[in-house]
């Protein structure tokens, strides 16, 4: 079995994770179906993409490389499990995208959303909640 390589660290939080566009599509039935093999993954994806066997299980390897994926053997059957979360791979490509556009922060990120991308009524009112949300958490934290 391969040990996970050690996944660089953000000098904000938890470890970055930064998963290709394939590598996406396989956590994503993964994180439904583990542990699988990597027929199974292949078979599941026969319906939106067209990635021959030796495609899938190349990658999911090279994942198994990167410590996105771990192995268990069962007899002569690999079976592929998830060694990061959703959240992860969310935090990771959320702040790709923060660095890359907004070089990193927020405050510029949101003013863009609001002003641009435009959000409901329903939207701005849960965005409140959650400013209202973290300020009390904040206060509790500072007391």
């Amino acid at each position: 079995m391969h040990k996970p390589r050690k996944i660089k660290k953000s000098n904000r939080q938890k470890s970055t994770v930064e998963l290709t566009e394939a590598e996406w599509e396989i956590m994503k039935v993964l994180w439904e179906k583990e542990p699988c093999a990597a027929g199974t993954v292949q078979e599941t994806l026969t319906k939106s993409k067209n990635w021959a066997y030796s495609t899938v299980k190349t990658t999911m390897d090279r994942m198994v490389e990167k410590g996105f994926l771990k192995i268990e053997r069962v007899r002569n059957l690999q079976l592929f499990s998830c060694c990061i979360s959703k959240i992860d791979a969310k935090r990771g490509e959320f702040r790709k995208m923060l660095k890359r556009a907004f070089d990193g922060a927020l405050t510029p990120m949101m003013q863009f959303l609001i002003e641009y991308e435009g959000l409901s009524k329903e939207q701005a009112s849960q965005l409140r909640k959650l400013v209202d949300k973290a300020k009390a958490k904040k206060r509790k934290i500072n007391q």
